[in-house]
């Protein structure tokens, strides 16, 4: 029997496929891996996934169904000349004929040179990786160790696969089954849920909870007083520099974006509950004041710099109110995103157009020699013209056309905004349309 003292988690890891719960879309019937296990084939794969989803048993069973040697590194921990190691012990393995599976986890936190270092012998065969990674590898992996490998997705567990996970605990001998413990069907649905898709953790918190059984003769009782101690400062997953913190604030932004305060609310109150720094939030809300709300309602950004003010001035927990509110108000506001648009078209040309010259009406003529060579000259100011407007001014430099970045929509202030530049444009037209019959009758 495997040795007490070695944690649940890792007593229950299944020795076949068929034992495996949870990710049925890899590992069921006709399947990519369970192909690739019941056909002892091996390719190098990246396993990406969150924690607790398997990532780490699906590499042990391909490896030792495929009859491999298996090699462990841990990129937290190793470096280049553990690499070399590896590759030198696999040379030598190659060369009767064994093959190597090299698992390594937290693939990600290799840097590029030690991801380079992996390329050649993937590629000549003395090695096939199998990196497991919790960060997307599209951003944290070279695009060269991508096209050599697969990446296959795991996804959260379910409710139904943790409670699975649970009951084979209780009832299997390697993991608590030698013991008569007894738990309600209630308390196990309150470690399905705080385990939050991860069966580590779930296996984690059932071997603690077991710790503290009571002893009533015939059966050992995990109370629910129990579970609720293990439970009490338990904080939801949330990897604050990885993909579930990119994940709800994105959902957060497209709630917003999408005028939905009730999904608006609940993001925000995940991402807190979660332990994302407030502020962080506070400066999200204000790109989204901008971005998506823009001059349809400009009170929307005023709104959201106020309860970032505010929070700072309470902090927490008083603070996060103003900004929830804010949240609410922005997800109500009237959408556009038609500043952030005109701001990207113009910046486009800014970088296609290069350092054009300011036309020599828009300069400051700040001296005798500057208005003497031009500087300024023909400016029209604006306020002495008719509705305080300059028909038919140009504000491009000459050798660039002229643009119309801005597009209001049909929704909150813009609604207006939108009136205004039109009437502006239809008394360019008329400037023009003058200018061209004077130039006819000139030319008479």
């Amino acid at each position: 029997m495997t040795p007490s003292f070695e944690p649940l988690a890792a007593r229950m890891r299944p020795d076949n496929i068929d034992d495996f719960i949870g990710q049925a879309h890899l590992t069921g019937k006709d399947k990519p891996l369970r192909q690739a296990i019941e056909r002892k084939i091996m390719h190098s794969m990246i396993l990406w996934g969150p924690p607790g989803t398997g990532k780490t048993t699906l590499a042990r069973l391909l490896a030792k169904n495929a009859n491999a040697h298996v090699e462990a590194l841990s990129a937290v921990t190793s470096g280049i000349k553990d690499i070399r190691e590896v590759i030198q012990k696999a040379n030598e393995l190659r060369s009767h004929d064994q093959l190597t599976v090299l698992f390594v986890d937290e693939v990600h936190r290799f840097n590029k040179v030690q991801q380079d270092a992996f390329l050649p012998y993937i590629e000549n065969g003395t090695i096939i990786l199998v990196g497991a990674t919790t960060e997307n590898p599209s951003f944290e992996l070279n695009n060269a160790l991508l096209s050599r490998t697969r990446v296959y997705v795991l996804k959260r567990l379910t409710e139904d696969d943790i409670l699975q996970i649970i009951n084979q605990a209780l009832r299997d001998e390697k993991g608590l089954g030698d013991r008569t413990l007894k738990i309600s069907e209630e308390a196990k649905l309150r470690l399905v849920m705080a385990a939050d898709g991860d069966a580590r953790q779930a296996l984690t918190m059932l071997e603690i909870a077991s710790d503290f059984a009571v002893d009533r003769g015939q059966e050992e009782v995990i109370s629910d007083e129990v579970v609720t101690d293990v439970l009490s400062g338990k904080v939801r997953r949330y990897d604050k520099g990885g993909d579930l913190f990119y994940e709800q604030i994105s959902a957060l932004h497209k709630s917003v974006r999408g005028s939905s305060p009730d999904g608006s609310l609940y993001w925000f109150s995940r991402m807190i509950d979660g332990g994302c720094d407030p502020e962080y939030i506070a400066r999200r809300l204000v790109r989204m004041a901008s971005e998506d709300i823009g001059n349809a309602d400009p009170r929307a950004l005023e709104i959201a710099l106020n309860a970032w003010v505010v929070y700072q001035r309470l902090g927490s927990p008083e603070g996060e109110l103003t900004l929830a509110q804010a949240v609410i108000y922005l997800a109500c506001a009237p959408k556009s995103n038609a500043v952030y648009k005109a701001y990207k078209e113009a910046l486009q040309d800014a970088k296609e157009y290069g350092s054009l010259d300011v036309p020599l009406h828009l300069r400051n003529a700040p001296t005798r020699l500057l208005k003497k060579i031009g500087y300024g000259k023909e400016y029209r100011y604006a306020h002495n013209e008719p509705e305080a407007y300059a028909a038919g001014e140009n504000y491009f430099p000459e050798d660039m056309p002229t643009k119309q970045y801005y597009r209001p929509v049909e929704r909150g202030l813009e609604i207006q905004i939108k009136e205004k530049l039109s009437r502006l444009r239809e008394l360019d037209k008329n400037v023009k349309k003058t200018s061209s019959k004077t130039k006819l009758k000139g030319d008479e």
